[in-house]
């Protein structure tokens, strides 16, 4: 455990305490789990229902403690990062059982604000851990249709109010506790660890690094998420903005987004919450961390990284648009392959433009080469699996066309090589413990209100 002081220290050591970990629970197991907590303390636990989602789920919440601060977590924001789970339980296990650590705050506890997404990705909860499991499992939402970006937006000639059920539950949660903190509980896939805070706080990105460095995982210091996030520090950014991304696509001159809202975040904070969203990765790999520069110029390696990504992205939209008429429109599935293809697709001309502006002099490093190369993989694997899985459920029915066998052939072909070689590299990549992760998100969900005290009045 890396060397600390004061209440730094406590925090790791309460993080490291998670005990061993071999799956993500599911939807039923979340519920069982705080219900039961809820059932063993009736005099500590309040359990409310807050919402209902859009295929009938109640959607609850939990809250301990005294107050007056008072805390917001929600796990399941989006429904593929399912590390959240495992922190929004333990955090009330551990609240339950000591009367000095609920002390001085209230916290709210959302264990799953999208049931109806997670039970699309149970199939990979319990493993085998491998990305080629993992993303013939995968399901992730449309962007109108994630929870985090739903929120009501007008910005320029952007307007989104087609809020979700779930996300007004979890928006009226918002108005009604006017959180200190808010924790949005996220990870990523395979990379290091890297966050985003809502505002800087003292002497906080040096915490965020010691934790993630308590635990053995490294930063994440190649190719940000997005280009538009300004660094606190390695691996320590702003919260996304959605305002932010409109102004950087429409300077670039490119069609402005309009399909999606802004986030939980930008919602909370006209209550003066400050938030924080910790990305964990399943999987690590050497060159995650590896600021060694390489010959490559960056330029060159972001335009072919841009068109291979089109390359890829083109594939799985002829085979989507020769399936489309086939495909039932009730699928959440064939919803989001139908909304993220052409919202993909726009992304290599962005970064086609972008590598234009940089100095042809400044060569890549190792971290963004390997970066790059894994943000096409991704998005093929997890994309690829989705509209796999709605032809074959369509085909599973037992009604589909014939005209539907031809693009379902031509999909398994395609995909069975992306698997090969995502196969090939599993002997490089490090899988994360699952109590690793969930004590680096603990950690840095109570770091974070020890910031906030610090900074207090």
């Amino acid at each position: 455990m890396t060397a600390t002081n004061g209440p730094l220290r406590e925090i790791l050591e309460r993080a490291h305490r998670v005990p061993d970990l071999a799956h993500f629970p599911g939807v039923d197991e979340i519920n069982q789990r705080l219900d039961d907590l809820t059932e063993q303390h009736p005099d500590l636990v309040t359990r409310r229902r807050i919402g209902t989602s859009r295929l009938g789920d109640p959607i609850t919440m939990y809250s301990i403690g005294d107050g007056p601060e008072q805390a917001l977590v929600y796990a399941g924001v989006h429904p593929n990062e399912p590390i959240g789970f495992w922190t929004a339980i333990r955090l009330a296990e551990d609240l339950c059982a000591d009367a000095s650590f609920r002390a001085g705050c209230r916290w709210h506890i959302i264990g799953n604000i999208d049931p109806d997404g997670t039970r699309l990705n149970e199939g990979w909860f319990d493993g085998p851990f491998n990305r080629v499991h993992y993303t013939a499992n995968f399901y992730r939402p449309a962007p109108q249709e994630q929870v985090e970006w739903t929120f009501p937006f007008q910005y320029k000639d952007a307007y989104f109010d087609r809020v979700l059920p779930e996300t007004l539950a979890l928006m009226q949660v918002i108005d009604e506790v006017k959180p200190t903190i808010a924790v949005s509980l996220h990870n990523t896939e395979l990379g290091g660890v890297y966050y985003y805070v809502s505002r800087e706080l003292t002497g906080f990105v040096d915490e965020l690094h010691a934790i993630a460095a308590s635990f053995d995982l490294p930063l994440d210091l190649g190719e940000p998420e997005t280009p538009v996030v300004e660094p606190y520090g390695p691996a320590v950014y702003e919260m996304i903005s959605s305002k932010a991304v409109y102004d950087y696509v429409e300077a670039l001159g490119m069609p402005t987004p309009n399909d999606s809202g802004s986030s939980s975040s930008a919602y909370a904070a006209r209550h003066g919450t400050v938030s924080l969203v910790a990305e964990l990765p399943y999987w690590t790999h050497p060159s995650i961390d590896d600021q060694t520069p390489t010959e490559s110029p960056y330029q060159q390696v972001l335009a072919a990284a841009a068109d291979e990504l089109e390359s890829n992205l083109r594939t799985l939209d002829e085979i989507f648009r020769a399936a489309r008429p086939y495909l039932s429109d009730d699928s959440q599935l064939v919803r989001g392959v139908a909304a993220f293809l052409p919202y993909l697709l726009k992304r290599p001309e962005r970064e086609r433009r972008r590598a234009a502006e940089i100095d042809p002099e400044r060569r890549a490093t190792v971290a963004e080469v390997f970066g790059l190369g894994d943000i096409n993989r991704s998005f093929r694997l997890r994309y690829g699996g989705m509209l796999l899985r709605s032809l074959d459920g369509e085909i599973a029915r037992g009604s589909a066309s014939a005209a539907l066998y031809p693009p379902a052939k031509r999909l398994r072909a395609v995909y069975a090589e992306w698997q090969a070689e995502a196969r090939s590299l599993d002997e490089q990549l490090h899988t994360v413990p699952i109590k690793h992760l969930v004590g680096v998100q603990y950690a840095a969900t109570l770091a974070l209100l020890a910031a906030v005290r610090r900074e207090a009045p």
